[in-house]
This record gives structure tokens, C-alpha cells and sequence, in this order.
């Protein structure tokens, strides 16, 4: 996970302040659950280690090609080069790796997953089922996606983390928690995306973004709201899937009970795409507000990577 799914866990905390816990049983039962602040911070150690783990087997990889090339070259210094591993080239999607043959590289399923004994890195899936690790749901579905012996049924191609932790009872979202939820969403937003621009963790496009948002309460919710619609649209296909949900979903789930009805109601038609006029309407964001400026902030990032 990256730093954005990182902010996310860390101001999940906002959802639940924002929502006021008015029955002093339903604070007690938050209380109790999160320890305090005591979840949220096992939590972020858990993101911070597993992405230190992905961070050290790059390192060690790199580092291990460099010293293989380094000793060829020092053995046979006039030698042809030998040309470079072609899976550095290769980003394969989550359950898979890269695996060469010569100069060649194609991804595979991942042939075996860590044992976990960590209880925190178990995941529950939209299956109501709990499983030892993400990297396990991820290698069934890939499994199933090449039709391998070792799929454990057609039906599991398309399952996916719902959330993280193992499952248990939601409770249900009240229509009076519901019909306040597009405002403490908007909040929410708003103030992540204040949090990253004070942590210079945005593109420039963002942070003017964020910089009109607050000089211009009425750009406030709108802007917020669509650049956490652009950042969600990681095909950039104008639309946002179910899968592209995930970031939002996935680490507020055990927080926050009512995300999950909420952004079902934001696909009205139930194509399981959310456009950015449903994501306004959603939000309750006046339509002449939302404009989209995806384009914008994608042909900037375009040109600062170049």
C-alpha cells in the first residue's frame, strides 16, 4: 500500500468523530474495539511494515542483479554485456510475479504465499469469509483467471478483499446515519486532502486544487470531491469500479459501517461504475460544481515524470 491508503487508515479516525456516536453504547463499543487511538496505530505499523518488506526485496533484488553483473564483468571484462533482467520492465498485478525465460518475461501466478501468524494481516472478503493475507485472495483470483487445477472454483475469479482484519457482524446503518453520511463524507475528503497538501504530498494541479478550496468555500466540497473521484480513476476511463473503490472501502470497513451502502447507493443504475456526475449526486454536490479536471491534473503528472 501506498501513502494515500496509508492517510486513509490514519483519518479513518475523522469519519467516526464526525459522526458523533450521539448513544453513549455505541462510543463505549468503538472505544472498546479501537483501545483509543491503540488500533489505528497498529494498524499504520502494519502498512509500514509490509511496505517496508515490498521496499526491501526490491532492494535485494536490485542488489543482487547489480552483483551478478559485477562479477561477470570482472570475470570476463571483454566480454559482450549481458543484457539486463527483462523483468525489471515488467509490472505484473497483484497474486502475480514476473518470470523470465532468457530475455523474455511474462507474469505468473504467485506460486506460494508466505505463512502469516500475524492476526492483523488477515483480510475478510466479499464472501463474508476470512482469510490469512491479501496475497492469498490475490493468488486464488489469479488462479482462477488462468483457469490453473489449483482454482478453488469459478465463482472465487472474482472475489476480492472487502475488508481488513477478520470478518464480523457490521452493524446496520441507520436511514438517520445514512442521510447525514454525504456530509461527514464531504468533511472527509476535504480534509485528507488537506492533510496531503500540508505534507507536500500532492502534484501541483492538486495542490492549487486544494489551495482554491480553501480561499473559496464554495469550491470546498466540489474540489475535494473530484479529485478524490480523478485519484480513484486509476484506468482513467471517466468512470470509477468497484475495484477502483477499494482504497476508500477496504481500510474504513471495520470503522466506519455505513461506507460500504453508501457507495453502493452512488451507482444508482448498478452498472458498478460510478460516473462523476453520480459521484456528485452521491456527495449531494450541485451538479454545475463538479468539473471534471482529470485531463488537466493526468497530462501535468504526464509531463513532470518526463
Amino acid at each position: 500500500m501506498g501513502k494515500m491508503d496509508r492517510i486513509f487508515l490514519l483519518l479513518a479516525a475523522f469519519m467516526v468523530i464526525l459522526n458523533g456516536f450521539a448513544l453513549a453504547k455505541d462510543s463505549h463499543d468503538f472505544l472498546d474495539e479501537l483501545s483509543s487511538d491503540e488500533m489505528l496505530d497498529i494498524d499504520e505499523e502494519l502498512l509500514r511494515t509490509l511496505e517496508q518488506d515490498l521496499h526491501l526485496k526490491d532492494v535485494a533484488r536490485e542488489n543482487e542483479l547489480a552483483a551478478r553483473e559485477a562479477e561477470l564483468a570482472a570475470a570476463n571484462p571483454d566480454a559482450t554485456p549481458q543484457l539486463s533482467d527483462p523483468c525489471t520492465k515488467v509490472h505484473c498485478g497483484a497474486g502475480r510475479i514476473c518470470q523470465a525465460d532468457g530475455q523474455t518475461a511474462a507474469c505468473v501466478c504467485v506460486p506460494e504465499c508466505p505463512d502469516e501468524v500475524d492476526p492483523r494481516r488477515k483480510v475478510c472478503t466479499n464472501k463474508n469469509e476470512t482469510w490469512p493475507s491479501d496475497c492469498e485472495v490475490y493468488r486464488q483470483r489469479c488462479l482462477c483467471d488462468t483457469k490453473d487445477p489449483a482454482c478453488m472454483g469459478k465463482e472465487f475469479r472474482h472475489i476480492h478483499i472487502d475488508y481488513y482484519g477478520e470478518c464480523r457482524d457490521m452493524p446496520e446503518c441507520t436511514e438517520e446515519e445514512m442521510n447525514d453520511f454525504p456530509r461527514r463524507m464531504r468533511d472527509w475528503l476535504f480534509n485528507v486532502m488537506r492533510d496531503l497538501a500540508e505534507r507536500q504530498e500532492l502534484n501541483e494541479h492538486y495542490q492549487k486544487m486544494e489551495m482554491e478550496a480553501e480561499t473559496n468555500l464554495t469550491k470546498r466540497w466540489a474540489n475535494a470531491a473530484v479529485w478524490k473521484w480523478c485519484d480513484l480513476d486509476s484506468s482513467h476511463d471517466r468512470s470509477v469500479s468497484i475495484h477502483e473503490l477499494f482504497p476508500i472501502r477496504a481500510p474504513l470497513m471495520s470503522l466506519e459501517h455505513c461506507i460500504a451502502p453508501f457507495l453502493e447507493s452512488c451507482d444508482p443504475n448498478g452498472d458498478h461504475r460510478i460516473t462523476l456526475e453520480e459521484w456528485g449526486k452521491c456527495l449531494e454536490i450541485e451538479e454545475g460544481e463538479m468539473i471534471e479536471q482529470c485531463a488537466d491534473i493526468a497530462a501535468e503528472t504526464h509531463a513532470n515524470v518526463a
